[in-house]
């Protein structure tokens, strides 16, 4: 964690995480500061990269995008033009909500939304013909018991 952050910073944050919406004034009421003062936190965690931008966060189900698929991926390529065509690929589809490199015995985790089983389908063959692999395969998300943006502080 960053030794930047003081208990007013940590406050501010957890605040944003929980609503973005936020007005100045009533982000200041909470933290327990002038409003110039809150704003001017804000400003510096936000130049500082601490807060990378603000979004609204979508209900998938409400948008098309009920499925949600984790996708294993092994190769055998480790080559810099294997990987910059992957990444490539990767940020061509925005079905791919995260993408993780990873110790062990994976090499990929893709977090994927998609309507169905048959638009992940048409996303597999999409992918795999772009990129080639050693090994893919996907297990299909039953029940949501925890989904976050938000990190612990």
């Amino acid at each position: 964690m960053d030794e930047n952050l003081d208990t007013i910073d940590k406050s501010i944050l957890e605040k944003l995480q929980q609503d973005a919406t936020l007005s100045v004034d009533d982000l200041s009421e909470h933290v327990n500061l002038s409003r110039n003062a809150t704003w001017r936190r804000v400003k510096q965690l936000e130049q500082r990269g601490v807060i990378k931008g603000r979004v609204a966060l979508v209900d998938p189900k409400q948008v098309g995008c009920a499925l949600s698929a984790m996708v294993l991926i092994k190769t055998n390529q480790h080559e810099a033009d294997w990987i910059d065509k992957f990444r490539k690929a990767l940020l061509g589809m925005p079905e791919i909500i995260g993408a993780y490199r990873m110790t062990g015995d994976l090499d990929y985790v893709l977090r994927v939304r998609v309507a169905d089983v048959p638009a992940y389908d048409a996303f597999y063959k999409r992918l795999t013909s772009r990129i080639s692999v050693s090994d893919i395969s996907a297990s299909f998300v039953m029940e949501e018991i925890k989904e976050t943006t938000a990190v612990p502080l």
